[in-house]
């Protein structure tokens, strides 16, 4: 059985971090495993509350997984601090087999925070360098760039300055790109990719980045290439985002199991 670990929040709504992750690997066919890094009290409107847990029960966790059950990918989504990021990193660099999809999470679909500023300053430095692929948005890799990020040609940019920090390849997310359809770009440090698609006219995108790096993660565990992996995964995604229950009163989740009949 293959299988996928993903590091991340618990989103108590149900439609991003651990559980969008866990929904997504079982719906690609692969069997999902998790280190919870922090717990949120969090609806379609907005995040309430957070705790994060220790490092050392981070680490723990990871460990737990990858010594018994194994992993055919990593992905990391919400980690919150400075301290859980570093020893997340700490942690993964003895499995360097593994590849890793680093999905930096920062802000909430709601706009709250989810990562303090010195975290992106270890999100850089010590995860960064691990990554087969980091997948941020826009607003993300305006954030680790410092450059603005509003068109294609602003992607590929900040996609080339992301690769020199050190991961294997690079994925800018084009939802907060200003252009009529959605452009995805794919820098592996020789070539670009990009994948094009429509924009939704819908609210229930919450966990779209979750999903996405997710599904990537999976895609790399079943053996498929990172290009390949990259198209496969938008499709999977612009289905979800197309069959979204429309559950909630604010941003509400997109359907995970859209491509399996259950």
């Amino acid at each position: 059985m293959v299988t996928a670990l993903t590091i991340a929040g618990s989103d108590s709504g149900g439609g991003a971090g651990i559980q969008a992750d866990i929904k997504t690997f079982e719906a690609l066919g692969v069997f999902g495993t998790s280190a919870l890094t922090a717990i949120t009290a969090q609806n379609t409107r907005g995040v309430r509350a957070v705790e994060i847990l220790s490092p050392s029960m981070v680490s723990a966790q990871i460990l737990a997984v990858i010594e018994d059950i194994g992993a055919g990918a990593i992905k990391t989504g919400m980690l919150g601090t400075h301290d859980v990021v570093e020893t997340v990193a700490a942690t993964l660099r003895d499995w360097p087999a593994i590849p890793l999809v680093v999905d930096p999470v920062m802000v909430a679909k709601s706009r709250d925070r989810l990562l303090s500023d010195d975290a992106v300053q270890g999100l850089v430095r010590h995860l960064l360098p691990l990554a087969a692929v980091v997948t941020p948005n826009g607003p993300e890799a305006e954030v680790l760039t410092g450059h603005p990020v509003r068109t294609p040609a602003d992607a590929r940019d900040a996609a080339r300055r992301l690769h020199d920090m050190g991961p294997a390849a690079v994925i800018v997310k084009g939802g907060h790109l200003e252009t009529p359809d959605v452009v995805d770009v794919l820098f592996d440090g020789t070539d670009f990719h990009e994948v094009r698609g429509p924009r939704h006219a819908t609210r229930h995108t919450h966990g779209t980045g979750c999903t996405f790096a997710a599904a990537i993660a999976a895609h790399l565990a079943l053996g498929h290439s990172l290009p390949d992996a990259f198209r496969r995964s938008r499709a999977y995604l612009d289905g979800a985002i197309r069959h979204a229950p429309g559950i909630g009163h604010g941003a509400g989740p997109v359907a995970h199991f859209w491509n399996r009949a259950i």
